[in-house]
């Protein structure tokens, strides 16, 4: 630099493109953003991941257990809850891109989140909004009309507020780091690697005491943990609201660049550096039709690779639904007076993730970049390849499991004895959930950042829920394939899920779902190989 005043004023200060502080202003690369902002996130991401858990995790028997469904209808009422939490995600992707602000939709998502799980705490203390509980299963009373629109209101706050939540933080954080910045491209793909380790440890810790709590203490004080903890999420978020970086919704986003436009110094008779700004920046506002049709098509080149990964989605049902009653009727003794909760095994998914995404970042990236070249070590869709087949592995060691589990049933007498533990370790079932955390590691994240790459700039809180969509549609697809499954095989015999599981046959159900995974992973092969990934 020559020290002069136009020299000064190139030499980069602030982030390129469209991005403010919480003020307004042009933003300083050295006082917002980055990693200092990512943390506030991810610790709000930590105490929000808690809260979603505590009402997902053991959602199952609270449905049969205190609400007397049926194993079939509680599996898939929780799977088509679960889809709705995930595909409402498009709703408030939209929203916080184009209208709110993905800062204003986190707030507004989670005073939705403190409205649900208050209701939902308040449907298990009260004996007016839940029924009588009866030591016999089907000798209570069903619930009333008005108890059960009272819980699943509550239960669909929390899905609203989980949709709308989840795609708008995570494009946020990401929004955090400049991607044209080499070093702060690097440390988003890193971001990714570390968020869902925050995801992991929130879900991990919740599924933990949470379930202990409701299966020995009460339901009422365990749904008002998820309460509290979103509280504490809000209030992380709100600290760092000094450091954030601001890409405003498009709809205000000509509003800031002409605001930034006035607020860059000229020197005297050098117009030349406005226009510059101009030049580069006003493109981005006032799209072409011939950009927005690049946008469209951009899209478009994305919908093959999203349609394969919902068969993942169908596999992510299960940990929390199937899995978890597998282990009800299996042996939980871990001392003489200590009974494991069945929903706690989920939380071996967090543990891998966990201990993985560290391995993954520091060892399985470098080691590939030496032969890759690329800084992410391997790319984005050859992550989420790899993630697949583990999945497939996830389903048949499941299967296999189950196989064992009713087959020594039958050996000792218990397939008419629905209340009886079959005296096999819950332990069996650790292999399944751990391969899911394993295959969670490359699928989920890979997914985040692929279609958060992906996708236009505009768009990138929508990119995020696309992910989440897949999931939210393989949850949809899980439910009506038990519904459909359990009718079609109860009319010609023992249904597969038969509310006595020691007669039910689980075990056909993970073949099929292994079967359907690998011709997903075929068809995601043959359109990934052709994929031209976007220039940045």
């Amino acid at each position: 630099m020559d020290g002069s005043p136009t020299s000064a004023l190139l030499e980069k200060d602030t982030v390129d493109g469209v991005v403010v502080d919480y003020r307004g202003r042009p933003v300083s690369i050295r006082k917002a953003g980055g990693w200092r902002s990512a943390l506030f996130i991810m610790g709000g991401e930590v105490a929000e991941r808690f809260a979603y858990y505590g009402v997902e995790s053991n959602l199952i028997n609270y449905l049969t257990g205190v609400f007397g469904k049926s194993l079939p209808q509680a599996a898939a009422s929780v799977n088509i809850w679960y889809g709705c939490a995930c595909v409402f995600s498009l709703c408030g992707a939209f929203l916080g891109d184009s209208f709110l602000g993905r800062y204003r939709m986190v707030l507004v998502a989670s005073y939705i989140y403190m409205l649900g799980t208050g209701m939902l705490t308040l449907s298990a203390l009260f004996p007016s909004l839940h029924p009588p509980q009866c030591p016999e299963q089907g000798a209570c009373p069903p619930p009333t009309q008005f108890q059960t629109f009272f819980l699943f209101t509550s239960l669909y706050l929390v899905a609203i507020a989980q949709g709308s939540h989840k795609p708008s933080l995570q494009a946020f954080g990401a929004d955090q780091f400049d991607p044209q910045d080499p070093k702060e491209s690097k440390s988003k793909s890193s971001f990714f690697n570390w968020l869902n380790f925050s995801v992991c440890l929130g879900s991990g810790t919740s599924i933990i005491i949470v379930s202990y709590i409701q299966d020995n203490k009460s339901w009422g004080m365990g749904f008002s943990l998820p309460c509290i903890s979103m509280v504490v999420s809000s209030a992380l978020f709100l600290l760092g609201t000094p450091t954030y970086r601001y890409i405003p919704s498009n709809i205000n986003k000509s509003r800031a660049v002409e605001q930034r436009f006035q607020q860059v110094p000229v020197p005297a008779g050098d117009e030349r550096l406005v226009i510059q700004i101009s030049s580069e920046e006003a493109p981005d506002v006032r799209k072409s039709a011939w950009s927005r049709f690049m946008e469209t098509t951009q899209v478009w080149q994305l919908m093959p690779i999203w349609a394969t990964c919902i068969f993942y989605g169908i596999v992510d049902a299960q940990p929390t639904s199937l899995f978890t009653k597998q282990g009800v009727t299996m042996d939980r003794r871990a001392g003489n007076h200590f009974q494991i909760p069945a929903a706690a095994l989920q939380s071996s998914i967090a543990i891998t993730t966990v201990l993985l995404v560290p391995v993954y970042d520091r060892v399985f990236v470098p080691i590939m970049r030496l032969f890759t070249k690329l800084p992410s070590g391997v790319t984005t869709l050859q992550r989420i390849g790899i993630g697949l087949l583990l999945s497939i592995a996830t389903m048949v060691v499941a299967a296999v499991v189950e196989s064992r589990r009713l087959a020594m049933a039958r050996e000792l007498g218990l397939a008419d004895e629905p209340q009886a533990t079959v005296p096999m370790s819950v332990w069996w079932l650790l292999p399944q959930y751990v391969l899911y955390g394993a295959s969670n590691v490359f699928v989920y994240i890979g997914s985040s950042e692929f279609f958060y790459d992906q996708m236009p700039e505009g768009l990138r809180s929508v990119g995020i829920a696309f992910c989440l969509t897949t999931f939210g549609i393989g949850s949809f697809l899980s439910g009506i394939l038990i519904s459909a499954i359990d009718m079609a095989s109860g009319a010609h015999g023992e249904s597969w899920f038969n509310t006595n599981l020691n007669r039910a046959h689980l075990d056909y159900f993970y073949w099929f779902v292994a079967a359907m995974s690998a011709m997903g992973l075929i068809l995601f092969i043959y359109f990934a190989k052709s994929y031209v990934y976007k220039k940045k």
